[in-house]
């Protein structure tokens, strides 16, 4: 829920539940539509100062995910992204995979990682299957992992 020490009001909390709802990736614009189904006329302005105070007390995440609009999500700890160019599919990177990414940094050229933020952009597999296909909305992928036998 809220950060602990976080002022909570009305306002706050119901742009918390409408990303809760929308599941996550979701942007300021869709917060506000889903807020003006219940609440009609519910001011853009106070989505956006929501956001932000959700986002500097920790609550919810700011995801830049390539060009565009900032996304929000839950915050559940450092995590970052893979994000598909055709489709606009988000796919959590294991956070092991940057530890060892800062640790080779590290130790392999001297580089002390302050902050680490992972963004990569490619096509995913269902959209290298179907060419064409948009989503209509961010949608999170499948992150099972997916190995070929090579012999």
């Amino acid at each position: 829920m809220l950060a602990p020490g976080m002022r909570r009001t009305a306002q706050r909390t119901m742009v918390y539940n409408a990303i809760v709802s929308l599941g996550g990736h979701c942007t300021a614009d869709e917060i506000a539509t889903e807020l003006h189904k219940s609440k009609p006329g519910f001011p853009r302005s106070t989505v956006y100062r929501a956001l932000d105070a959700l986002t500097a007390s920790g609550s919810v995440y700011a995801a830049h995910l390539g060009e565009g609009a900032t996304y929000y999500e839950l915050a559940s700890g450092d995590h970052h992204h893979a994000v598909c160019q055709v489709c606009g599919g988000v796919l959590h990177i294991q956070e092991e995979l940057v530890s060892a990414l800062e640790t080779h940094l590290a130790e392999g050229h001297h580089f002390k990682p302050l902050r680490t933020e992972v963004l990569v952009v490619g096509i995913c597999d269902s959209c290298s299957r179907t060419p064409g296909r948009r989503a209509e909305r961010r949608r999170t992928i499948d992150p099972h992992f997916h190995f070929t036998d090579d012999g």
